[in-house]
């Protein structure tokens, strides 16, 4: 697998942010993992293809549903990868295995898959139709794609809160927009719907989701989870002590009137995106 410049970045920084704040993460998303499975109805001889699966939390949930079928989970992350594998060996799941390999160019098997998924993960592709073109031939004729992916960030609190709050003092690095590789690639439904159709999808179907991200269990939790994924701590240590102080108090101020007795919730507006492989 060639190694671009996003495959080092997994390889890296973001890897290692996502494999220490698994259990977080897993937590913070757990109500777009139902949303996911919803859509994507996995039934119990299924094959299920896993893409940009992380720690595997999805892809193990997969192969519990496919209990007589089986479950691949495929990242860029060597990291996330073995903690992937680490997490299925210890819950005894023998129907799932994981490689390392870029969806986009991949040589899955024709065919091979009833089903893709993908929570949060497809948003990355430097050439998006091509990946999802690849992504569809792995699946059988009529086989179903279903995946969760960000809405525009400026209707994410998930999103502006924090970076409202660091912005008083220092410059956070945006995401990416629309026609690039990032977080928000799939926010614009006209361009998903360009995408898919243009990889060979039909039946593409966009529904509106408003599930909040539990950033933790307090204020002090999320304040953590916050300042220490790679792009908020790279623009904070450069910070002077004084001026570190008074960001993280007012991210502190800006996050405080989220908390709830479930967590520390933030609007994370996404799509649920669901498709077919044509017959």
């Amino acid at each position: 697998m060639a190694e671009s410049a996003r495959t080092l970045d997994w390889n890296g920084a973001n890897g290692d942010h996502w494999v220490a704040y698994e259990e977080q993460y897993n937590a913070a998303m757990f109500r777009y993992s139902e949303r996911l499975f919803a859509g994507a109805d996995v039934q119990p001889d299924d094959r299920v293809l896993d893409v940009g699966c992380g720690c595997g939390q999805t892809t193990r949930v997969a192969a519990a549903l496919a209990a007589e079928g089986s479950a691949l989970g495929v990242d860029l992350s060597a990291a996330m990868l073995a903690q992937a594998r680490a997490r299925a060996a210890e819950e005894g799941v023998g129907n799932v295995r994981f490689e390392q390999a870029d969806a986009q160019v991949h040589g899955f098997a024709d065919g091979a898959y009833d089903v893709a998924i993908s929570r949060h993960g497809v948003m990355f592709f430097a050439d998006p139709v091509a990946a999802f073109a690849n992504v569809r031939r792995a699946l059988r004729p009529a086989g179903r794609l279903a995946f969760v992916c960000w809405r525009a960030p400026e209707e994410s609190e998930y999103s502006a809160v924090p970076r409202a709050a660091l912005g008083r003092y220092v410059t956070v690095p945006k995401s990416g927009g629309v026609n690039e590789p990032g977080p928000n690639s799939l926010a614009d439904p006209d361009r998903v719907r360009e995408v898919l159709g243009g990889a060979g999808f039909v039946d593409v179907r966009l529904e509106a989701e408003n599930e909040p991200m539990d950033l933790g269990a307090g204020v002090g939790e999320a304040l953590d989870f916050v300042l220490n994924r790679p792009h908020v701590r790279g623009v904070m240590a450069d910070l002077d002590g004084g001026t570190k102080a008074k960001a993280t108090e007012a991210l502190r101020e800006a996050l405080t009137p989220y908390v709830t007795p479930e967590g520390v919730l933030l609007r994370a507006p996404a799509w649920l995106v669901t498709a077919h492989n044509a017959a």
